[in-house]
């Protein structure tokens, strides 16, 4: 499976200690140079996991750069480029353009209710309290719930 990410699924995993979901769950995932960067930013040891790819299509990365930062769009054309089976990705417009380009995107909640269904990791919810209170991942009370439900913890 072929799976290119955008930081922030990466970065809020990192932050509350469960970053060996993506490798136990992917086995590698792929990331472009900008969203290496800005891991590195916040996080100077990352994952053995990632690897680095460099972007072809400077071309694609530019016309995206209209609507994305530069690792969002990067990532994007990445997949693209890839043929990537899923693009991991929490920001809504760009999961909005990534899907327009035809790319399948899970975003990190989607991860970790996989990862709940297979019995990777615990309760769910106290994972998601964490993730607001240590990495300041916004949901609302009601996307909480609903996700809650998704895993039977309604």
């Amino acid at each position: 499976m072929i799976v290119v990410s955008d930081t922030s699924p990466i970065s809020n995993l990192i932050d509350i200690g469960l970053d060996r979901l993506l490798v136990e769950m992917y086995g590698e995932v792929i990331v472009p140079h900008a969203v290496h960067d800005e891991l590195r930013k916040v996080h100077p040891n990352l994952p053995k996991f990632l690897r680095v790819e460099k972007i072809q299509d400077e071309r694609a990365v530019g016309r995206l750069k209209a609507e994305l930062d530069l690792g969002e769009a990067e990532a994007v054309v990445l997949a693209k480029e890839l043929n990537a089976d899923v693009l991991l990705m929490d920001e809504q417009e760009g999961r909005r353009v990534a899907v327009r380009e035809g790319l399948r995107v899970v975003g990190l909640l989607g991860v970790l209710i996989e990862a709940r269904q297979e019995k990777k990791i615990g309760p769910l919810k106290p994972v998601l309290e964490r993730l607001q209170s240590v990495a300041g991942f916004w949901m609302t009370d009601k996307l909480k719930t609903e996700v809650l439900e998704s895993v039977g913890e309604g």
